[in-house]
């Protein structure tokens, strides 16, 4: 495999020290960009009993270790959001929750394995895929203001997690976009856990019920797999194969072009084997995401040296870690979460605006392939690794428009029904409806036959008339 030679880990190896010796802050600030979407659902399976919190972080830390050696970029490891949700609810056991994770691994593993992941990514149009990003984007700006901020007063429910706490930290990110070397997540990390630890020693209460600090062996029976997969693993499989592996490819050539691009089949080869590993000891089903990539940028990472540092982090908590800890993350402030989560799906959504520029890699695809057949003036980039130019073909009225429409439709399905897989439906159905440009000519011709046995009919009763 590519990603595993000697050449490529060299080149990934260097971008990851170099990124580190630049800017060490911003790396470990960008680590932390994933954290609106982690600590809430982390605390919440670890509370309900459904995984187990030392095999989660030794597991993911692990993950998040092996992700930045072998990819290089600050690929993050992530909760599966609909599993998680479906497990919260309806109260899994440690077996449930692992059959529902397995069933995911299992099919991505199949499909990556196949080269099916591979055939999906080239085939799904660009602004489809764009359409995910956004619309994953804005559920983000919409959980954190439904779940995150809305609950709040501008004094209360404490005098350290409020609307006033919330604004304080939205005008602090503003300052920081004049100063993007400043660890902004970094340093709301720690003020969240001062105020955390502020709230815990004020709480009249500490944990519903112990947490175990064992790992266990969980070996789920037949009869469960077949049931989670049809009620929890069906839902994540539209979500973890469009955002978590065809999305992150996409974002990763847009945010970070310097770092090669890990292709979907190894992405997706990433996601199974954490699973398949992680889930038989209690862990927490995970995956990759274009959202926590995003964060992770936005915040300060640009090299794999971020979600390194992270998951040596994950792993010591894994090791030493206990019930004090998951207190402590239950109380970290809403106001601070939200704001952070807000600013990940700001960054996400923006990557829209590239849907008709050079972002969009289809446009420059598509002009290779015309520049074979023909010389072309325009504007030109040398793509390290590649050996070749590639001319960008910039895109006439009517097809701006129509990309844009697609990727607008892709939006609303995603956001109307909060499901992926009805966004990416409805934006397939949409960009398959406009390049239906006219008739087919097949049925041109069985149209016409059709108009004319009619004339030769309605002739013939005329003569007969007469």
């Amino acid at each position: 495999m590519p990603w595993t030679s000697s050449a490529y880990l060299r080149r990934v190896t260097q971008h990851n020290l170099s990124a580190l010796r630049n800017n060490p802050l911003g790396e470990l600030s960008g680590s932390l960009g994933d954290l609106g979407t982690l600590l809430p659902l982390l605390v919440a399976l670890t509370l309900a009993h459904s995984i187990s919190l030392p095999s989660t972080l030794i597991f993911t830390g692990a993950a998040n270790i092996l992700t930045g050696v072998f990819f290089g970029i600050p690929l993050p490891v992530q909760p599966m959001k609909a599993i998680a949700s479906v497990a919260i609810s309806r109260s899994y056991t440690l077996e449930e929750n692992a059959a529902a994770g397995l069933g995911v691994a299992a099919v991505v593993g199949l499909m990556s394995v196949t080269g099916l992941l591979g055939w999906a990514s080239r085939i799904v149009p660009v602004p489809v895929v764009k359409g995910i990003q956004v619309g994953a984007g804005l559920s983000l700006v919409l959980s954190a203001g439904d779940k995150l901020l809305k609950p709040l007063g501008w004094t209360g429910p404490s005098p350290v997690d409020n609307l006033l706490w919330a604004l304080a930290a939205a005008l602090f990110l503003l300052a920081c976009t004049r100063a993007p070397r400043v660890p902004y997540a970094l340093i709301v990390f720690i003020l969240g856990l001062v105020f955390a630890g502020i709230q815990l020693r004020s709480a009249a209460r500490g944990l519903d019920a112990a947490i175990s600090l064992r790992i266990p062996l969980v070996v789920p029976r037949w009869s469960t797999f077949v049931a989670k997969f049809f009620e929890a693993s069906l839902g994540q499989l539209p979500l973890t194969t469009l955002n978590s592996i065809i999305a992150v490819t996409h974002l990763s050539a847009d945010l970070l072009p310097q770092v090669p691009t890990p292709s979907v089949g190894a992405i997706g080869a990433s996601v199974a084997a954490m699973n398949l590993v992680s889930c038989w000891f209690g862990a927490m089903p995970a995956c990759h995401g274009s959202g926590g990539l995003a964060a992770q940028h936005r915040f300060g990472a640009r090299s794999g040296a971020s979600v390194i540092a992270l998951g040596l982090a994950k792993m010591i908590l894994g090791l030493v870690g206990g019930e004090r800890f998951v207190a402590l993350l239950a109380q970290f402030p809403k106001a601070l979460l939200g704001v952070m989560v807000l600013a990940a799906g700001v960054e996400l959504a923006k990557v829209g605006e590239s849907l008709n520029a050079a972002g969009a890699r289809d446009l420059w695809e598509e002009a290779e392939r015309e520049q074979s057949d023909s010389d072309s003036n325009g504007p030109s980039l040398l793509l390290p690794g590649f050996g070749h130019t590639k001319i960008f073909r910039e895109p006439g009225e009517e097809e701006r428009g129509e990309r844009w429409a697609v990727m607008m439709v892709t939006v609303a399905g995603l956001l109307a029904f909060r499901n992926d897989a009805v966004g990416f439906v409805a934006g397939l159905l949409w960009h398959w409806g406009l390049r239906v440009k006219r008739e087919p000519g097949w049925w041109r011709r069985l149209r016409v036959g059709w108009q004319r046995r009619s004339a030769g009919d309605e002739a013939e009763g005329l003569l007969q008339g007469e």
